[in-house]
């Protein structure tokens, strides 16, 4: 029989990692609750905390009020650690700078048509110099840059092997790679939105993530991972059908989710700008009164049918999911009706980012690779 040993130095590092981690999610706190909470002796605690404070990972932020004997001391996790996030879509690039706390520092969009050429890389590579000369942030205090596409991407994040929305299959992040002097990450575009959404969400394992971008899309999150599906096709609801022998779908098929529930129905209608349509939606202007009607008929047959498949939370994002809030009673109550089950809609939620989920997802790759290689 074989036996594993686990050596000093991996224990050492288990207990360096258990106990970041713990700093990670919580307020300010004492070594004393530390070795506390996690059943670790004070001078394991103690040492694994020397060594993190040399590594600038951790700070100490002042003194506890005494409890009768020497005041303890108050220590956190440091934030100075920043990712950067690219949304690539067919007209412009989002970007964003991020903190190690998932904190959004900075963000901007620029239009910027892509186009399948090393200019083009070469464009978003200036891009994200000059944001990052913007943001007078150190370079060695970065830990890479994600890139979210509308795209399916092969299992290793390595090569696009779909992609109709953008000009990129058979594309590679080494395209990036060559113009971003930092490390580079590839996400499919909704699976970083719903990586955002339940970054910090301890109550929250499982989820249905329905991006309502111009494109439809989405993630489906199972015990807080991302389940791909087994050609990394899951989540594609954008091509679910709901009309039989519908409208054409850029896809090639009939009736699909996309052609009824893109942001880009209600938007169009004003040229483009969907903060203009529900702007005018308040005030009960026609056409998007008559466009809402329609888009809010097909929407809740796709939430229901997701809830009936996953039987789980679902959440709205995207351009359109962005500006939901003030309709959520609404939609709950129709879903409600629909459902053969349950006399509400209390799982349907609306995203907690309304502006740039998807880089800051893609962004977040890198601050979860770097807080798991502690």
């Amino acid at each position: 029989m074989t036996i594993n040993r686990v050596s000093s130095i991996e224990v050492r590092k288990i207990n360096r990692n258990a106990i970041y981690k713990f700093l990670y999610k919580r307020d300010p706190i004492s070594i004393q609750e530390i070795a506390q909470t996690l059943n670790m002796s004070l001078p394991t605690v103690t040492q694994n905390l020397k060594e993190l404070q040399e590594r600038d990972l951790i700070i100490e932020t002042g003194l506890f009020e005494s409890t009768g004997g020497r005041k303890a001391k108050a220590i956190t996790f440091n934030s100075h650690k920043y990712a950067i996030g690219l949304d690539i879509t067919r007209n412009h690039v989002g970007i964003v700078l991020i903190d190690l706390s998932g904190k959004l520092i900075k963000n901007v969009r620029k239009q910027y048509p892509f186009v399948n050429s090393k200019e083009y890389f070469a464009g978003v590579g200036n891009l994200v110099q000059q944001f990052i000369n913007d943001c007078t942030i150190e370079s060695s205090k970065i830990l890479g840059v994600g890139i979210a596409l509308p795209a399916i991407l092969s299992a290793d994040k390595q090569m696009v092997n779909y992609a109709t929305v953008i000009d990129f299959k058979g594309g590679s992040v080494k395209d990036f790679c060559e113009f971003i002097p930092y490390p580079c990450i590839l996400s499919n575009d909704a699976n970083a939105a719903g990586f955002a959404e339940l970054w910090n969400e301890d109550d929250i394992q499982n989820v249905v993530y329905l991006s309502l971008n111009n494109s439809v899309g989405g993630s489906i999150i199972i015990g807080k991972n991302i389940f791909s599906g087994q050609n990394q096709r899951s989540g594609e609801f954008g091509h679910m059908t709901i009309v039989q022998n519908g409208r054409t779908c850029y896809c090639g098929q009939k009736g699909c989710v996309d052609v009824y529930c893109s942001a880009k129905i209600l938007s169009d209608s004003t040229n483009g700008n969907i903060a203009e349509f529900f702007k005018l939606l308040r005030s009960n202007n026609e056409p998007q009164r008559t466009l809402w009607e329609e888009y809010l008929s097909h929407l809740v047959i796709i939430i229901n049918n997701l809830r009936m498949l996953y039987d789980c939370n679902v959440i709205l994002g995207g351009y359109a999911g962005a500006y939901m809030d003030e309709y959520i009673d609404q939609l709950r109550e129709l879903v409600s009706k629909r459902n053969s089950f349950e006399v509400d809609g209390s799982y349907l939620h609306v995203c907690k980012y309304k502006l740039e989920a998807t880089a800051v997802g893609a962004a977040l790759q890198h601050v979860e690779t770097f807080i798991n290689n502690i």
